[in-house]
């Protein structure tokens, strides 16, 4: 298995390893060292089925099944991104998986399944990164404090629930899905890094300040995460699969390559609490 660093931020690619065999100890225990150095990690030609993809991505933890987008009829636990089926337009936003869930990913496992013949990449952003260029004054203001984070923000009614099933469902997920508060800096529970922890997608305001106080910061931070030098840009292949570490990172899905069609599939691995 051989690992190289894509970028100073995060992201490194991964080669010789096949995961449609099983990963033996040793391999398991080289992908989550990698994952925990690069944060995002990439692997060529790995044609997967959504059996196979959710096998490899249980070996890190439960799989979470999405309230919203469909779900493989093989395999529940991955869902379905197809621009010609489902709005994905929540994607092409900076956002950090199900940050509405009270213990949200750990990670995610996605794979490319069609693609249109350009354009489609996917930026990935280090909250490390970001929280660690911050001045000293600011990064003891933001450690302390707690951000909401709403299912609404990135499943608006209007676009996840005109017909009447899909109302319902939405009712459902709404329900299940209370607004929450989450750190706005998180410390990593294997590393022990900082890492900011607030994302375009799903945080709504910071829980302590005044609306128009948190509305300011919050767009100051949400600009600082995504800054050139903090961020990776991957142009896909098919059969391509990206494994990223959701505890300290964000990510955009670009929305540029309509009215081709694009087709992924991602398994989405359940964390703990962020503290």
């Amino acid at each position: 298995m051989r690992i190289t660093p894509l970028s100073p931020a995060l992201g490194a690619l991964v080669e010789d390893l096949d995961l449609r065999q099983p990963l033996d100890d040793q391999q398991q225990a080289g992908l989550e060292s990698a994952l925990l150095e690069h944060q995002v990690l990439f692997l060529r030609e790995q044609p997967l089925s959504p059996v196979e993809q959710a096998a490899f991505a249980r070996r890190f933890g439960p799989l979470h099944i999405h309230p919203i987008f469909p779900r493989s009829p093989e395999q529940p636990e991955v869902l379905v991104l197809d621009t010609a089926v489902t709005d994905v337009r929540d994607n092409a936003i900076w956002h950090t998986d199900v940050t509405f869930l009270p213990t949200p990913a750990l990670g995610a496992v996605l794979c490319a399944k069609q693609l249109p013949t350009c354009g489609g990449d996917t930026l990935w952003a280090s909250g490390i990164a970001a929280f660690e260029a911050l001045s000293t004054p600011l990064q003891r203001l933001l450690d302390g404090l707690t951000a909401t984070h709403d299912f609404v923000r990135s499943f608006p009614l209007e676009r996840f629930g005109t017909r009447e099933a899909d109302r319902t469902r939405w009712d459902q997920a709404r329900q299940s899905n209370p607004p929450l508060s989450h750190p706005v800096i998180r410390t990593h529970p294997v590393s022990g890094r900082k890492a900011l922890f607030v994302n375009e997608g799903f945080t709504s305001r910071i829980d302590q300040l005044e609306p128009a106080e948190s509305e300011v910061l919050l767009k100051f931070l949400f600009s600082h995460a995504t800054r050139p030098e903090f961020t990776l840009r991957w142009r896909w292949q098919p059969d391509d699969l990206a494994f990223w570490d959701n505890r300290v990172t964000q990510h955009y899905a670009v929305d540029d390559y309509r009215p081709q069609r694009r087709v992924m599939h991602r398994a989405t691995i359940l964390g703990d609490a962020p503290y």
